[in-house]
């Protein structure tokens, strides 16, 4: 009998440590924290997703759920935890600061306004004005009412909707303005209670089978690098590393065992399973994981590949080719014993957290079991003896911001057609390895050193500002070490600093790779961990942790930092596009100088479209200011191909103009129109149907299905705009280059 084609759901749910160890605030030290988004994102995020899981008995699926995050969220359901949010929240209207007032207009719309803003007219009303008119004018023109209401829906909009058939929370959504303190105050007590049903949850979910729930690292630290920040080389062998290495391997079974002891007295039983922090693993941090006693653990895929030395080559719907390698445990052998390692396929778990979103529910929910059945068919092709196991990890909270009604309708969508349909079958990761238990081994030294970020650590490691920040972690632990007398039974305070400051979030948002509208108080909290340790000990506090780790000033030039999914109505929402790669045109030297109309660019990519975008002089039109013809030419490096030279009169024979391209999206930007040829034989250009999006209002927005390109999965492209009028070359950008793009 053939197996079904078995999947593995891990969701992952993390907050770092928001709570801020004192430093000589106004608060106690256990009250203060610096960000609300445990708070947040356990009404919208953590128990709905295992309520409505529930609904489908059928389906297993496994949640991890990080030690950091439990910690905080018991702390806001005793009501201990106050963060300048909340804290704002439950002031009396009358009695707000002018500080007060600035961070309210600054920081309560911090949401996806398409999602969690826009549904809510009231909401919605304040966040157009702030677009609008600026925040010096609400701070001039906003009365008590005004702030009163976006206090109130600041805290409504992140409430899950599986909640809104709440009598209470009804009435205030039904209520939607005029909002009182002792609503706000009513608002907070609902809170605490959705929060304090998280773990109850999953723990009875768990005891009736229908859950695995694993855990994590006591505060979710790299340990490859907590081993050996030189593991950093092991995929990018000319890293710049920080001046002083960090080799702390000793803190891993500290971690380890926090980790394990914290999970045994929440869920009265001990884990199976680890998520290592950002799936991070290497040879050195095995034998500490066996010996605490865990079963399995998750990578992956690309940690697979450089492991295996294979690269998962995926065919043109984005399948992957030789699945039998990937959908597959393994065992990893060791002289301390064994372990389960299953690798995630990054793509389905990618499509789930950047690009369903972007899709119609029941649309996104059919691709991604399209997907599975065509596994599941070159399954049953290959006549395997051996059952397939699928495995799908990410992250289980930030994604749903994207989608409608927090992803409720896709997950319902989705369990509904995995119940029903009996060649695929939800399984947690234990179910599945005490059933089948890994044959395929890979010694355990051959295991690549990596996370489940490009196979790599250059996310926590090697730029300026990142070794910046493993060199203050090393000092500090070098002075920890430097007193044995401060043991974690008689000095707790010193270690728990330690633990949170070796975290991995504060690296992610240092230097390069990232950036978010709090970069600055990830950068403060940070360093107030450090400060714990030394304060702690009784040791003068460094001078260099006083400053910040670095200047948090808006970068200019950027390549893009994540998927993005922009509306295509011309007007450049700037949350459409806060992730997207972006090129100042306006300022740079030479023919696009100072005075050019386009003043900069924007691109960036999802699963199923590329994206760009052309910011003009205020006032400027086409045809007038600018060119009417706008040609976008793909250039495929070291693809062999049919290509053919841009196809305009008095073009300069100079690279990258006189390059040969093999895709043309000729956009005219009086009408809108669009036309798309692809190249023929004798450098002729022949015409293709496209499906781009073309929208002018304030700025140029294009969308190019990847679809017209006809390019499959991690494929390296370029591209180059070249504007004309009446087909004779104008002009070009970016200038003296190619715009990098990467098909997911």
């Amino acid at each position: 009998m053939s197996h079904p084609l078995y999947i593995a759901f891990i969701w992952h749910q993390h907050q770092p440590l928001y709570k801020s160890p004192g430093s000589g605030d106004s608060l106690s030290p256990s009250q203060q924290y610096r960000l609300p988004w445990v708070r947040l994102h356990g009404t919208k995020d953590y128990l709905d997703l295992v309520l409505l899981l529930e609904r489908y008995p059928k389906l297993h699926q496994t949640v991890n759920l990080v030690p950091s995050l439990i910690l905080q969220l018991e702390d806001y359901i005793a009501g201990t935890a106050f963060d300048p949010y909340l804290t704002a929240s439950l002031t009396p209207d009358e009695q707000l600061t002018q500080q007060q007032r600035e961070f309210i207009i600054q920081h309560f719309f911090d949401a996806n306004h398409h999602t969690l803003i826009d549904p809510h007219p009231r909401y919605a009303e304040l966040y157009q004005q702030r677009q609008e008119k600026g925040q010096a004018w609400c701070l001039a023109n906003w009365e008590l009412p005004d702030y009163g209401d976006l206090l109130a829906w600041h805290n409504l909009a992140w409430i899950d909707p599986l909640f809104w058939d709440d009598p209470e929370i009804a009435a205030w959504l039904k209520q939607g303005r005029n909002f009182t303190l002792s609503d706000r105050q009513r608002i907070y007590s609902k809170q605490r209670e959705i929060l304090s049903r998280i773990i109850p949850q999953h723990r009875k979910m768990q005891e009736a089978g229908q859950l695995e729930v694993t855990t994590t690292p006591y505060t979710h630290p790299i340990l490859p690098l907590l081993a050996d920040t030189n593991s950093g080389r092991v995929a990018v062998p000319n890293m710049t590393l920080p001046e002083q290495r960090f080799q702390w391997a000793e803190d891993i079974p500290r971690h380890l065992r926090k980790a394990w002891n914290f999970y045994k007295d929440r869920f009265g039983q001990i884990p199976r399973g680890l998520w290592p922090s950002e799936q991070s693993v290497s040879p050195a941090v095995l034998p500490y994981i066996i010996n605490q006693g865990f079963k399995w653990i998750s990578s992956d895929e690309a940690v697979l590949g450089w492991t295996l030395k294979h690269f998962f080559h995926r065919d043109g719907a984005g399948n992957v080719e030789q699945p039998e390698l990937l959908y597959r445990p393994y065992r990893l052998q060791t002289a301390e014993g064994e372990l389960s390692i299953v690798f995630r396929d990054h793509r389905l778990s990618d499509l789930i957290g950047f690009t369903y979103s972007a899709m119609p529910a029941k649309q996104a929910a059919a691709d991604l079991v399209g997907h599975l059945q065509a596994i599941a068919k070159m399954q049953r092709d290959s006549q395997s003896e051996q059952p397939w196991l699928v495995t799908i990890a990410l992250d289980g909270e930030n994604c749903w911001e994207f989608y409608p009604q927090d992803g409720k309708p896709f997950l319902e969508a989705l369990y509904q057609s995995l119940s029903d349909e009996p060649r695929l079958k939800l399984v947690t990761v234990s179910e599945f390895l005490e059933e089948f238990p890994a044959t395929a081994t890979i010694p355990g030294e051959q295991l690549h050193s990596g996370s489940w970020v490009d196979g790599n650590f250059t996310t926590w490691i090697g730029d300026r500002a990142k070794n910046r920040a493993w060199d203050y972690l090393t000092a500090a632990r070098v002075m920890l070490a430097s007193h044995p007398e401060a043991t974690e039974e008689n000095n707790p305070e010193a270690w728990e600093a330690l633990y949170a400051a070796e975290g991995s979030d504060w690296f992610w948002w240092f230097g390069a790779g990232h950036s978010s509208n709090q970069d600055a108080i990830f950068d403060r909290l940070f360093r107030e961990h450090l400060f714990g340790i030394y304060k702690a000990l009784n040791e003068p506090v460094p001078p260099y942790l006083k400053q910040p780790v670095e200047n948090h000033q808006a970068q200019t030039n950027h390549s893009p930092q994540g998927f993005i999914h922009p509306v295509i109505d011309g007007k450049g929402d700037e949350q459409d596009w806060d992730k997207a790669g972006r090129i100042e045109i306006g300022g740079a030297r030479g023919t696009m100088h100072n005075s050019s109309v386009i003043q900069r660019l924007w691109y960036g990519v999802d699963h199923l479209n590329f994206y760009l975008r052309l910011d003009f002089k205020s006032g400027a039109a086409p045809g007038r200011d600018l060119p009417a013809e706008l040609n976008l030419l793909w250039f495929y490096p070291e693809k062999t191909m049919v290509n053919s030279p841009v196809p305009l009169a008095d073009v300069p024979d100079a690279a990258p103009l006189n390059y040969l391209f093999h895709h043309l999206l000729e956009v005219n930007l009086l009408t809108q129109s669009i036309q798309f040829r692809e190249a023929g034989d004798n450098h002729q250009w022949q015409p293709r149907f496209s499906r781009a999006q073309v929208a002018l209002n304030n700025c140029l927005e294009l969308a190019v299905p990847w679809a017209d390109l006809q390019v499959p999965p991690d494929y390296p492209l370029r591209l180059i705009l070249v504007l004309a009028d009446e087909g004779r070359f104008c002009n070009y950008l970016p200038e003296n280059a190619l715009i990098p793009i990467e098909v997911p």
